[in-house]
């Protein structure tokens, strides 16, 4: 229901946002017993996330001081686990470490703190040693709800086992872009249905185990599919009209609230049909409170994405975004570049009257609620011994094996050159995003498996045109061509293309006549640019199961049975998938 201001009330509703004049539920006794520990200083701080890395740093070093300042003093209200690079590769957590660090800033807050992850393909996306999922794109190719539920039921599982409570997961966005630089298979597709129905299974579940309880987030409100920046670099803008907002971005959201989900998490794009053209949704009263609070209901935790993140961070200093997006409805500040800063910021506009201690305590009570609902009040320390036995479990990854399977679609197979026929004849390339990527290893092995003798080339985007040229010098004697290329989701990169010289070299490969098999992992788009392959294999993740399930798939080891979850132009349509059975078994 849209709030109406009756005439009298006017200048009340021009100061307030909706959501402040809607009665919030009744405080629990510990919610309010926490509350009474909390100086307004520390109630602003509940509000903010930082960011850790989940290793174990020394007690003695500057790095945990930070952390100690933070938890302890400034009382921020959590934690978000974030990867971490350290000048080559991308680095994840590992899972006694992650669980010993977290308990020990368990034991330093008065107040439990909320850990938050993006458990984007399950907890793999942050942490090592736990169950491999694909992108979400997979599930949409695989085309079961029950896959994404049971995605839910073990992320949920393994997330508590690491301490980690809050889920930044599922992605509501509609890919309807094939530009799409920073969401692409991040999305379960185009299809506002398709996507809608995905997002409520994987809701469902995370609720499958009552003892698993976790908080669940759709985002990125209200809808980030339809773009061609990264707001990692800059403001993103969605020029479609309301209309079609209507009918696809905010379809998969209203699926979100219908089954419940937790918290929703904005977006750092201009929507000119929702709310001035230069303000992010982030910062927009309009978005926050006017849709989604008022228009569509919303009671749960608005969550801003990163606001250290160029769509934000370019515009606007650390402490006037944070008050600009708790103006707009936000309750929870994740990753503001200056935590201190965006404190004293919200202090200072609560001096001057742009904010209120109702407004602030509004979001704390929120936010405190959630934890209750968590069980932290009576743990929030997990336990060390117990974590490998909630983790990484053999079943488990054999079903995420499944559905890696299950997504393999192939959208063009002239000559039928799948399954191969000859695959002691034919020419294997990788072609990994950097050197130091672990991209490729598990597909060449995968092949040297069932072809011990095979040609198989592995090649990165750091080699220049002299190496690449060799290599193609190399693929002379075979009669075939098998090219397994990675183009990934990274932020800050602008684009999800193939990296160096790769395009040149694959336009040389296809110019020696020979059919080639171009296996896209990771972005599907690419497939469009290198029209002349005889064959297209798509997997939708960049993960060790999908150069698994490629490479099964080239052997006809597998059947193939994936759809595309979106459309491909000027190669494929949504729904489109050439549909083969296993030639033989492993």
């Amino acid at each position: 229901m849209r709030l109406r201001c009756l005439p009298i009330l006017l200048a009340v509703c021009a100061v307030l946002p909706a959501a402040t004049l809607r009665k919030l539920p009744p405080q629990s006794g510990l919610v309010r017993r926490w509350m009474k520990t909390l100086t307004l200083r520390e109630k602003v701080a509940q509000l903010i996330f930082i960011p850790f890395h989940g290793a174990a740093p020394n007690s003695r070093s500057r790095e945990y001081r930070q952390f100690m300042k933070l938890v302890r003093e400034t009382r921020v209200g959590g934690m978000v686990l974030v990867n971490w690079n350290n000048g080559r590769v991308t680095q994840k957590a590992q899972p006694y470490a992650l669980g010993a660090f977290l308990n020990r800033m368990q034991r330093l807050s008065r107040v439990p703190l909320l850990v938050a992850g993006d458990f984007e393909r399950g907890a793999s996306m942050r942490v090592d040693g736990t169950t491999v999922f694909p992108h979400a794109m997979a599930f949409g190719a695989a085309g079961d709800p029950a896959l994404a539920r049971f995605e839910g039921q073990v992320t949920a599982r393994e997330a508590r086992a690491l301490g980690v409570h809050w889920l930044f997961f599922p992605v509501a966005d509609v890919n309807n872009n094939p530009d799409n630089p920073i969401i692409n298979i991040r999305s379960y597709g185009e299809d506002p249905g398709q996507v809608s129905g995905l997002v409520a299974a994987f809701l469902e579940g995370t609720r499958a185990d009552p003892r698993y309880g976790v908080l669940t987030t759709a985002k990125h409100f209200p809808g980030h599919g339809d773009t061609a920046v990264d707001t990692h670099l800059n403001l993103a803008v969605i020029g479609a009209p309301r209309e079609r907002l209507e009918r696809v971005e905010l379809a998969p959201f209203r699926a979100a609230i219908q089954a419940g989900v937790d918290a929703i998490m904005t977006a750092h794009i201009a929507v000119p049909a929702l709310a001035p053209a230069d303000v992010p949704a982030t910062l927009s009263p309009a978005i926050l409170t006017g849709l989604l609070r008022g228009e569509m209901g919303f009671k749960g935790i608005i969550v801003t994405d990163a606001l250290e993140m160029g769509g934000i961070a370019q515009g606007y200093s650390s402490g006037e975004a944070a008050v600009l997006a708790l103006e707009a409805g936000a309750d929870a500040l994740v990753m503001p570049p200056d935590p201190d800063a965006a404190v004293k910021a919200i202090l200072a506009a609560i001096a001057s009257g742009r904010l209120t201690r109702a407004r602030i305590g509004e979001s704390v009570a929120r936010l405190l609620a959630a934890k209750e609902r968590l069980g932290l009040g009576r743990r929030a320390t997990v336990d060390l011994e117990g974590i490998g036995d909630q983790i990484d479990m053999p079943e488990d990854q054999e079903r995420a094996q499944e559905i890696a399977s299950r997504a393999v679609t192939l959208v063009k197979n002239e000559g039928n050159l799948l399954p191969l026929r000859a695959p002691d004849k034919t020419c294997f390339l990788t072609l990994a995003e950097s050197r130091y990527s672990s991209e490729g290893l598990e597909f060449a092995q995968e092949v040297r498996r069932r072809e011990k003798n095979a040609t198989v080339m592995q090649l990165d985007a750091s080699l220049g045109g002299a190496s690449l040229d060799a290599a193609v010098e190399k693929t002379a004697g075979c009669e075939s061509l098998a090219v397994a290329a990675f183009a990934s989701v990274a932020a800050y990169r602008g684009d999800v293309a193939l990296g160096g010289e790769f395009p040149r070299m694959l336009e040389a490969l296809l110019a020696t006549g020979k059919p080639v098999v171009l296996i896209a992992l990771g972005n599907p788009y690419l497939v469009r640019s290198f029209p002349k392959a005889a064959a297209f294999l798509l997997t939708f993740s960049t993960v060790p199961p999908s150069e698994t399930a490629a490479a099964k798939a080239l052997f006809g080891e597998s059947a193939i049975r994936g759809r595309l979850p979106v459309t491909i132009p000027g190669v494929a349509k949504i729904g489109e998938g050439i549909q083969l059975p296993a030639a033989h078994a492993p």
